[in-house]
């Protein structure tokens, strides 16, 4: 019974909230700042801080500066490797030994990978917060890259690939948008990489991958929550101040992938495929670029939820297409916006194509509304303040705002940057970057689709 009323009581806060958040007040919402603490390492490792008594519990997270772009030529998916490689042996623990460390005392871990970064993140009961800072240093510096390891962990990322790119219907449609939206930069690989490139990777391959990127001076320590600064300090010397910083420097990323001067069309087919789908993509400015605000109201006013223009046009009102997508991808070195739609039953490519691009001009053509624009903001702003209601949000805002940003201090700014956008800022980036040069079109079909080419030299007037 306790069990009934606690969660009838969560929905009623969370639709009374709901409620709340749906008026203009949110909009102009002050977000609490965060008082972090920013230092340095001799070793070059970043350790930032927050104090936050409100529970106690800590959250940690390491965040290296290393994605998908930084996989070597033809050794895709390092990255992504080695998001599951750092749950293996080190020198002091065994296999999977963050889960006991964790779950064993009511806590849990886990880790992503990105195109720009790789994070390792948990959350602990905070007198267990020594024990995590001890963990977390000696896998930066003493993990057992060897060939056991290395060919369980790639064994396990080709059955991931398998089950999230291969099996599903569409899992190769966006793959498929990650490939061919980019011609020289690095993103063009996506981050789950390939079962052919993780094949011919070798043992020296993946520990000159590991000692090129996983160290100190590559690496950002976030730690918030039920913490005292100065034990905190103290911990953090002891455990990750003897990681050594290895003499060679740090490779970065130069390639800039050229402007587009012409619209390209790709056609991708599957052996899997229900309905067609197609994408159209436009390249756009990084993350941490002014436009990114707008680019940002933009995607929620045209996709998020029913009532967006993409679901309202395409789907409810037209019929064309019983799924339909915007998404702002918004990385370090530059950005893709895609505009997407599955397609209903009977429907082609071409009439999805058609709408998306009609909803496209509309949106450049007159400024969304007062009240697409409020509801835009409203929802991004809210999905921030829930954010930071924890100490794990807390920290991957800090971690963002610090890594991938490049401006620790953006985290008590972006709020305002966000609720300054107009609808004039919306309708002036869709004009600016939804060119039609700028595009790229993947119209994604079924296998059956692909037209047959000729095995036989026919002539002109011979039967077969």
């Amino acid at each position: 019974m306790q069990r009934k009323f606690s969660a009838l009581l969560t929905l009623f806060i969370a639709l009374s909230v709901s409620d709340a958040l749906a008026t203009d007040s949110v909009a102009q919402v002050v977000m609490p700042r965060l008082n972090y603490r920013d230092r340095t390492l001799s070793n070059g490792m970043r350790v930032l801080t927050v104090e936050d008594h409100s529970s106690p519990t800590v959250a940690i997270q390491v965040w290296y500066k290393v994605g998908s772009k930084d996989d070597p030529e033809g050794r895709s998916g390092f990255a992504h490797l080695f998001e599951h490689m750092l749950f293996k042996s080190t020198r002091n623990m065994k296999d999977e030994m963050m889960d006991r460390l964790t779950e064993d005392v009511g806590g849990f871990n886990n880790a992503s990978t990105g195109d720009d970064f790789t994070n390792y993140y948990e959350v602990v009961p905070s007198n267990y917060l020594e024990t995590l800072l001890w963990a977390e240093a000696d896998r930066m510096g003493s993990l057992n890259v060897d060939d056991k390891n290395f060919k369980s962990e790639r064994d396990v990322v080709k059955e991931e690939f398998r089950a999230t790119v291969l099996a599903p219907p569409y899992g190769r449609f966006f793959y498929a948008i990650e490939k061919n939206s980019f011609a020289t930069h690095p993103y063009r690989r996506p981050v789950i990489g390939s079962i052919e490139e993780l094949d011919a990777a070798t043992l020296e391959d993946v520990r000159a991958f590991h000692s090129t990127f996983y160290r100190p001076d590559n690496a950002t320590l976030v730690v918030v929550g039920d913490v005292d600064q100065k034990q905190l300090d103290t911990w953090v010397d002891k455990y990750f101040g003897r990681v050594a910083k290895p003499d060679r420097p740090l490779p970065r990323i130069t390639i800039k992938e050229p402007e587009r001067v012409a619209e390209k069309r790709i056609n991708e087919y599957a052996p899997n495929v229900p309905l067609p789908a197609i994408a159209l993509t436009y390249l756009t400015p990084a993350v941490k670029a002014d436009d990114a605000y707008a680019l940002r109201v933009a995607e929620s006013v045209l996709s998020s939820g029913e009532s967006s223009r993409l679901y309202q046009s395409l789907v409810y009102q037209q019929q064309i297409a019983q799924e339909a997508f915007a998404q702002a991808d918004l990385r370090e070195d530059l950005g893709l916006f895609v505009l997407g739609a599955i397609l209903a039953s009977e429907k082609k490519p071409e009439e999805a194509e058609r709408s998306l691009l009609a909803e496209l001009k509309r949106i450049q053509d007159a400024p969304v509304t007062a009240a697409e624009l409020e509801k835009a903001k409203n929802q991004l702003i809210t999905n921030e303040l829930r954010e930071r209601e924890t100490s794990e949000g807390k920290s991957f805002a800090l971690g963002r705002a610090a890594v991938l940003l490049g401006d620790a201090t953006r985290v008590n700014t972006g709020m305002e940057k966000l609720q300054a956008v107009t609808a004039a800022d919306v309708q002036r980036v869709m004009k600016k970057y939804f060119t039609e040069k700028n595009r790229v079109v993947i119209m994604y079909q079924a296998e059956p689709a692909k037209p047959q080419t000729s095995t036989g030299n026919v002539r002109k007037g011979e039967g077969r």
